[in-house]
C-alpha cells in the first residue's frame, strides 16, 4: 500500500464553492497545493446519478465533502454513490464532512407511526463504507449516538463568538444572548458563556405544526441588543416572530446568529421584511443569489474551521482543540481585528 503522503478530497455537487474554499485552505495550511479528486458527478436523463473517479485513489484517505441541503434526496444519493465509488476504488479511509446533515430533525418519534429518519441516513452512510463523519451543528447532540463509527461535531459559536467581538466592539455590555426554543438552550448558553453574556430564552407553545399560538420571553432583555442563538433557520418564522416579541420586551434590537441557512420558501422575504437589524449565517449550505443580495443577510464562511479539521482528523491530532478560542483565531486571523 503506498504511503499516505496528502489528504485527499472529492465534492459533489451539493456546495461546490464551500468544497473549493477548504481545498484553497488546506493548500496555505500544507504549503503545497491541495486540490480536489478530478472526479465527474453527473445525472442520466431519468435522474440517476453516476460517478467517475479520474484519479487513482488506492490506498488514499479520501474526504468526501458534501452537505445534504436541498434537494436533501438527490444531494444524499450523490454522498452514498461516491463513498461506494471510493470502497471499490480501494481507498484506505473514507471521510463524509456533511457541513449541514440533512433528516437530523427527525431523530425521535414523536407521534406513533413515524420514523427516526436521521437513524436511517446513519445506516446508509455507514452501508455506504463511511468510516467517519465530520459534519457541524448536529440538530440534536444524540444523532452522535446513532452511529457505530466515530462522529466529530463542530460548533459555529466559538466563530460567531469572534465575529460578535468584532461586530460589536464597545458595546459588548450591552448584549443579551437569546435561544427560540427551549431545546436550544444548551447551545445559546454555550455562546453567551463565551461572550460573557445573560442569556434568555424565548419559549413558544404550538396549537399544530407550523402554528405558533403564544410567545413568552423568559429572563431580562429591557435595553439588552438581543442575540438570537439557533443551529438553523428554514423558513424564518419563528425567528422573525421571536424578534418581534423581544422588541415588545424592551429590547433596543435584535440581531441573528444561525449555524446552517436553509432559508426555504418566503425565508428571505420575511426576515428583509422583519424588524431584525441583522441575519448572520454559515456558508454550511450553499447561499442562494437571493440570500446573497438580501440587505440584512451577512454570511460567515467556514472553510477555515474544516479545512483544519480535516488536517487534525488525517494526522490523528484533536479536533476537539478547535473549540477554543487560542486555537481558533488564528486560523481566522485577517478576517477578525480582535486586537
Amino acid at each position: 500500500m503506498p504511503a499516505i503522503v496528502e489528504p485527499k478530497m472529492i465534492a459533489g455537487n451539493a456546495n461546490l464553492p464551500l468544497a473549493k474554499a477548504i481545498a484553497r485552505r488546506m493548500s496555505m495550511y500544507r504549503g503545497s497545493n491541495v486540490g480536489l479528486v478530478d472526479a465527474r458527478v453527473e445525472r442520466f436523463n431519468d435522474g440517476e446519478i453516476f460517478v467517475e473517479v479520474y484519479e487513482n485513489v488506492r490506498g488514499e484517505d479520501m474526504f468526501i465533502i458534501q452537505p445534504t441541503s436541498n434537494p436533501a434526496n438527490d444531494n444524499l444519493m450523490e454522498l452514498l454513490i461516491m463513498s461506494d465509488a471510493l470502497r471499490r476504488s480501494s481507498a484506505a479511509r473514507i471521510t463524509a464532512v456533511l457541513p449541514y446533515f440533512g433528516y437530523a430533525r427527525q431523530d425521535r418519534r414523536t407521534k406513533a407511526r413515524t420514523p427516526i429518519s436521521a437513524k436511517l441516513v446513519a445506516n446508509m452512510l455507514v452501508e455506504a463504507g463511511i468510516e467517519r463523519v465530520l459534519t457541524m451543528d448536529l440538530h440534536a447532540a444524540q444523532i452522535q449516538g446513532f452511529f457505530d463509527i466515530p462522529v466529530d461535531n463542530l460548533y459555529a459559536s466559538p466563530i460567531f463568538a469572534l465575529d460578535i467581538q468584532t461586530q460589536f466592539k464597545g458595546r459588548m455590555d450591552d448584549l443579551a444572548v437569546v435561544s427560540p426554543d427551549v431545546g436550544g438552550v444548551a447551545r445559546a448558553r454555550e455562546l453567551a458563556k463565551r461572550i460573557n453574556s445573560p442569556l434568555a430564552i424565548v419559549d413558544k407553545r404550538r396549537e399544530k405544526p407550523g402554528e405558533i399560538a403564544e410567545m413568552t420571553v423568559i429572563g431580562n432583555v429591557k435595553d439588552k441588543v438581543c442575540l438570537i442563538v439557533d443551529d438553523m433557520c428554514d423558513t424564518a418564522g419563528t425567528l422573525c416572530k421571536a424578534a418581534e416579541v423581544l422588541l415588545e420586551n424592551g429590547a433596543k434590537e435584535v440581531h441573528s446568529y444561525i449555524t446552517h441557512g436553509v432559508m426555504s420558501g418566503p425565508a428571505v422575504e420575511r426576515v428583509t421584511n422583519s424588524v431584525m437589524k441583522s441575519l448572520v449565517i454559515t456558508d454550511s449550505i450553499q447561499p442562494t443569489a437571493v440570500v446573497k443580495s438580501a440587505a440584512n443577510i451577512r454570511i460567515v464562511p467556514t472553510a477555515p474551521l474544516f479545512a483544519q479539521a480535516i488536517l487534525n482528523i488525517w494526522n490523528g491530532t484533536s479536533v476537539s482543540s478547535l473549540f477554543d478560542a487560542e486555537t481558533l483565531e488564528p486560523i481566522y486571523d485577517g478576517m477578525y481585528a480582535l486586537g
